[in-house]
């Protein structure tokens, strides 16, 4: 886990930069939450999107996606969700 209180900017108006990843034995990235760089366009039309800045906030739900929005809330609720699919995924690779 890294985090840094940061200025707000409409890209992290929460004030903090994160990125929570957990890493197989390998040092392979099998999951991870962040707001390093620029944001993920909401599903749809790319012209409903076109010339919009997003919030950085996202998720990837395996090591291959590009990711997904992630509503952040609070800093309690990020690294809640962030051990819930902790938890998933072990469970996931223990079978």
């Amino acid at each position: 886990m890294k985090v840094c209180r940061v200025a707000v900017t409409s890209e992290r108006p929460h004030g903090i930069k994160y990125s929570l990843t957990l890493h197989a034995p390998d040092s392979t990235r099998l999951m991870g939450f962040d707001n390093a760089l620029g944001g993920v366009k909401p599903e749809g039309s790319r012209f409903l999107h076109a010339g919009k800045k997003y919030p950085f906030d996202h998720r990837h739900r395996h090591a291959d996606d590009a990711g997904v929005l992630y509503e952040f809330d609070t800093a309690y609720q990020l690294v809640s969700d962030f051990y819930a699919e902790v938890d998933r995924i072990l469970k996931e690779v223990s079978q």
